[in-house]
């Protein structure tokens, strides 16, 4: 997403973003009692809040966003004031929303750093577990946010005429925004299948290991010889104790709490492979559980045969047999982009466009080159989950970097004079329930000049 002069909610996104890896970091390395630096209702902001969110800020938007204490905490104090009327308004927060923003958090910490280790060790967590905890905590209140304004924007609409306006305004004051260069791509993936018989071999194999443990050996041990689980090195097929909240695949918890003490499970797939669990102990709502994985390995004959198969589709689309959509349609394994012509969805903004110098580096690297309408060489690709397959990418559409137009940039323009005109909504909301909101400002922020009257001075 672009910054430009002109405040809107996208903004206000931005810093919500940057905010969540800013309170993880706070809470995780927080060591000592902060002062408070405000209070919105029942919502504290602590001194360091301020700090570490700043810090985040200007980090994450590559020195871009430059922004001072007092204005920091005038982007916290919104938050809370929405938090705050959220609980108030009953907005609901339910379990499974928050799990999904976990996962997507995770995903992209893990991403960024390599490995969940590696992640725990950055922020400070003893595990895994207390990491997805905190997480969970942020997302809650930040789901409530958003619920919240979509609560008081939710009527809010733009025609045409004030488009046109907007644009006009802009102009005239020479604030267009600059439109990076992004492109639109879409994808077809063949996946390399495991055999009947390799599956059977690994079903096969976690029976037997099943059958020794019943008879007496180590399953710790086991484990260790075994399993494809990279963590097991460091936990030896311990996870620890889980919840039906804890963000396990589904297949993974329905087999634990299926269990009994002591019992070990039949073999059963999950997105990462084969498993059998062994149920530990029974902890209050939470069952402590150890398992081994196995993953079927893939013949190169297979991998040969999965290639062969997307070369030969990729020869019919260039020499014009069949359209890169209908391939996607007839051929693709994909099920996230199977239905909609391969397009890919930028995970961070939910859109099907991404910014071309923001794109992961890999991804970058493939398209950079291409024009539009290019298809991409085919290439490898595997998932953590241990999933190997072939694919080849589509340039579906690509725009250079340019000044916003009518034209070309409509859609874009429509939605930055609707997020101009839900921020205006916002912010007669916030004047309106500052006044009926508890706000206790520390000392230190006293002689603060706000855009808002949090110090209640114009009564």
């Amino acid at each position: 997403m672009m910054q430009f002069k002109i405040k809107t909610l996208k903004n206000t996104s931005i810093l919500l973003t940057f905010f969540l890896s800013g309170l993880v970091a706070v809470n995780a390395q927080q060591t000592k009692i902060d002062g408070v630096a405000v209070v919105v209702g029942k919502n504290i902001v602590l001194d360091s809040d301020i700090d570490k969110f700043k810090q985040e800020v200007e980090v994450r938007s590559e020195g871009k966003i430059q922004i001072s204490n007092c204005e920091m905490l005038e982007e916290l104090m919104q938050q809370k004031l929405l938090a705050h009327h959220g609980i108030i308004d009953s907005v609901v927060v339910s379990q499974p929303d928050i799990d999904s923003k976990v996962q997507r958090s995770i995903a992209y910490f893990t991403k960024e750093y390599g490995s969940e280790e590696k992640v725990i060790k950055a922020y400070g967590f003893n595990d895994i577990e207390d990491l997805k905890k905190e997480l969970a905590r942020v997302q809650a209140e930040n789901i409530l946010i958003e619920k919240e304004q979509l609560k008081i924007t939710e009527k809010v609409d733009v025609t045409p005429e004030e488009i046109r306006v907007y644009f006009k305004g802009l102009k005239d004051k020479n604030e267009l925004p600059e439109i990076p260069a992004q492109v639109e791509i879409a994808q077809l993936v063949l996946n390399a299948e495991p055999t009947k018989e390799e599956n059977d071999r690994i079903i096969n194999k976690l029976n037997q290991i099943k059958k020794h443990v019943e008879a007496g050996a180590s399953f710790k041990l086991k484990a260790i010889i075994n399993s494809d689980d990279p963590s097991v090195s460091q936990n030896s097929g311990n996870m620890g104790v889980i919840t039906k909240e804890t963000n396990f695949v589904k297949e993974f918890k329905e087999i634990a709490f299926s269990l009994e003490e002591g019992q070990i499970s039949e073999p059963f797939k999950s997105p990462f492979g084969y498993h059998i669990i062994l149920l530990n102990k029974i902890r209050g709502n939470g069952r402590d559980v150890s398992h081994i994985l196995m993953q079927p390995e893939i013949a190169d004959d297979k991998l040969k045969e999965t290639k062969g198969a997307i070369e030969n589709i990729v020869k019919d689309i260039k020499n014009g047999k069949i359209t890169f959509e209908e391939a996607v349609k007839k051929f693709s394994e994909e099920d996230e982009t199977k239905n909609n012509g391969g397009l890919i969805i930028n995970p961070y903004t939910q859109e099907t466009t991404f910014e071309l110098t923001r794109m992961p580096p890999d991804l970058f690297g493939r398209i950079s080159e291409l024009k539009q309408g290019d298809l991409s060489d085919i290439f490898y690709d595997e998932t953590r989950e241990g999933e190997k397959m072939y694919k080849v990418i589509l340039l579906k559409k690509k725009t250079d970097t340019h000044k916003a137009n009518l034209v070309d940039d409509y859609v874009r323009l429509q939605e930055f004079a609707l997020a101009k005109k839900k921020e205006e909504v916002i912010v007669k909301w916030s004047n309106e329930k500052i006044e009926e909101t508890y706000i206790k400002l520390g000392n230190d922020y006293k002689d603060c000049v706000f855009k808002k009257d949090w110090k209640k001075e114009n009564k």
